[in-house]
């Protein structure tokens, strides 16, 4: 399956938040340096949940991962030769060129990047990165989740959709 853009897509159910950090965990073991990974849904469909999951997978377990809401961006250090993460929360982003104030050249110099509203970038987004859209399930804790991705993406997908 393709999106519109021509990447590769995979939709899945998750029935818990649980489950939506178990994927987020999957994904976090695909991603690379110099990933973008945009973060899209309404509020409360989980992608703060997502990236708790993602940051805590890449190894920050025992650390509280607080949603960005207020300061639009946190950034987590990992051990020497992995890739820093830098969680955007661009919700309250008044301008998209007000991002640049926020560090986001230097973090797309080499490190890992969840965008919550990454709609907020426009035309600012990179073009080559994961799309995760989420949104509600058939339960209050369920989430129906579509993964679209291009170049790099396309075989991490299959790889994921596969185990």
């Amino acid at each position: 399956m393709t999106t519109a853009l021509g990447h590769a897509a995979l939709s899945l159910d998750l029935p818990s938040e649980s489950a939506t950090a178990a994927l987020a965990g999957r994904i976090a073991r695909l991603a690379q340096a110099g990933d973008v990974i945009a973060l899209r849904g309404e509020l409360g469909s989980g992608k703060t949940s997502f990236a708790r999951g993602f940051i805590r997978a890449r190894g920050r377990a025992d650390e509280e991962v607080p949603s960005p809401t207020f300061t639009l961006v946190e950034i987590y250090e990992f051990p020497q030769g992995e890739p820093t993460v830098w969680h955007f929360d661009l919700y309250r982003l008044a301008k998209s060129e007000d991002v640049y104030e926020l560090g986001f050249e230097d973090a797309l110099g080499g490190a890992i990047l969840l965008i919550e509203w990454p709609e907020r970038l426009g035309p600012l987004l990179p073009r080559e990165r994961l799309d995760v859209e989420l949104s509600a399930g058939s339960s209050t804790t369920a989430r129906r989740v579509r993964l679209g991705g291009n170049r790099g993406w396309t075989h991490r997908l299959a790889r994921l959709g596969s185990s």
